[in-house]
């Protein structure tokens, strides 16, 4: 188990180049030598993206809810800002 996690930690410091040059450079060339690392690195940069897709989905919807509340409450912020320039 401790392996596994030792190994997802160098993976995830490889991805957000988090290491030496040097350091970054074995791993590519054990990468190009080990398969099944070359398929785990790239299912945890899929992983990485999915959440981050999922976190930019979430924001969004946050925002429109925000959207939402200012905009429709009579008197609300968005009606004041909306009369200044109206002026």
């Amino acid at each position: 188990m401790r392996t596994s996690l030792n190994e997802i930690k160098t993976i995830e410091e490889h991805l957000f180049n988090r290491v030496h040059p040097a350091d970054n450079l074995l791993f590519q060339a054990n990468m190009i030598l080990n398969t099944d690392l070359l398929e785990k690195v790239d299912l945890q940069k899929a992983a990485y993206q999915t959440v981050q897709q999922y976190s930019r989905k979430q924001l969004k919807a946050e925002i429109e809810a925000v959207h939402q509340k200012l905009a429709n409450k009579p008197n609300s912020f968005m009606q004041r800002l909306i009369s200044l320039f109206k002026k």
